[in-house]
Parts: structure tokens; C-alpha cells; sequence
């Protein structure tokens, strides 16, 4: 294991700063990410798992923030319905120069926070 990470996220915070700044939506996640939210009844639970995960695989990676933008992080659904993490640009860049070549991601949300563990391996 290289690294473990989490996060929490409160969502009534979470929601007044989508509220508050509604582009940073597409400053911090995927289409595709943005997409599934969009389909649920309020996308903004299915945002803040993300944003945690994003958070969490930062964390695991033991880099400070923003040593690359969030949305190089992306959550994907592996093939068996896992939550999972594919990285882009500079994320990918560092996760390979710590020799970072899986992770594993669990997220979960109640009706006050969501949650994020991200292991590097």
C-alpha cells in the first residue's frame, strides 16, 4: 500500500456553494460525473461522494491541494459496479511517479455528509 486517504463532505455546505458559485460544477467534475449526479433526485449527494473522492485520492497520494486541478480526478463505475478511479493530466502524472498502479474507492452518503476512502496501491 502506498498511501490511504478520506474525506468528508457536508452537504448543506456542499449545496450553498453550488448555490453560490453554480460553475464550479464543471470546474471540478467530469461530464460523465456530472451526468450520473444529473440523474439522480438530488445531484448534489452523488457531487459531494465525488468531491470527496477527489479529495481522498489527493490525500493518498500525500500531495498538498492542488498540486493538480480536481478534475483530473475522476469516479467511474468499474465493470462490477464499484465506484472506481481513473486519473488524467497531472494527477495520473504524480500517482506515477509515486508509483501509484491501483486504487480502490469507496463512497457512501447519508442525508447530512458524504464519504470517501481512497487506497493507493
Amino acid at each position: 500500500m502506498i498511501g490511504i486517504g478520506t474525506d468528508l463532505v457536508e452537504l448543506d455546505r456542499f449545496r450553498r456553494a453550488l448555490e453560490r458559485t453554480p460553475r464550479i460544477v464543471d470546474r471540478l467534475f467530469s461530464e460523465a460525473e456530472v451526468a450520473y449526479a444529473n440523474r439522480r433526485r438530488d445531484p448534489a449527494e452523488r457531487l459531494a461522494a465525488r468531491f470527496a473522492a477527489k479529495e481522498a485520492v489527493m490525500k493518498a497520494m500525500g500531495v498538498g491541494l492542488w498540486r493538480f486541478p480536481l478534475r483530473d480526478v475522476e469516479v467511474v463505475k468499474a465493470p462490477s459496479g464499484q465506484p472506481a478511479v481513473r486519473l488524467h493530466g497531472r494527477a495520473a502524472e504524480l500517482a506515477a511517479e509515486r508509483g501509484v498502479t491501483e486504487w480502490r474507492l469507496t463512497l457512501t452518503h447519508t442525508d447530512r455528509v458524504a464519504q470517501a476512502i481512497a487506497v493507493a496501491l
